[in-house]
């Protein structure tokens, strides 16, 4: 893509909204904020390597002042996982 053309796709993105602009994203404990309504819940299994795997959580939520798709991941062993978006 050109230049130009990415500038485009920026300013095509709406924004979120002050409190999601304010998560610290892939950092585990990290809070969310108060407008965060959960979605549901998913059990994922990740690889360890050689000593096999384990289960981590996922859980799906919404912003309700402006509708961005959040992900947590809850999982004890990388201290990188959290929260992610997912889409706006």
């Amino acid at each position: 893509m050109t230049d130009a053309s990415n500038r485009q796709d920026e300013l095509n993105k709406p924004a979120l909204c002050a409190s999601c602009a304010a998560v610290q994203r892939n950092w585990r404990r990290a809070p969310g904020h108060a407008e965060l309504v959960q979605m549901s819940s998913r059990k994922v299994e990740r690889s360890d390597g050689d000593s096999g795997g384990h289960t981590v959580t996922i859980t799906s939520y919404r912003c309700d002042a402006c509708g961005t798709r959040w992900e947590y991941e809850n999982d004890k062993t990388n201290q990188q996982a959290g929260w992610s978006v997912v889409e706006k």
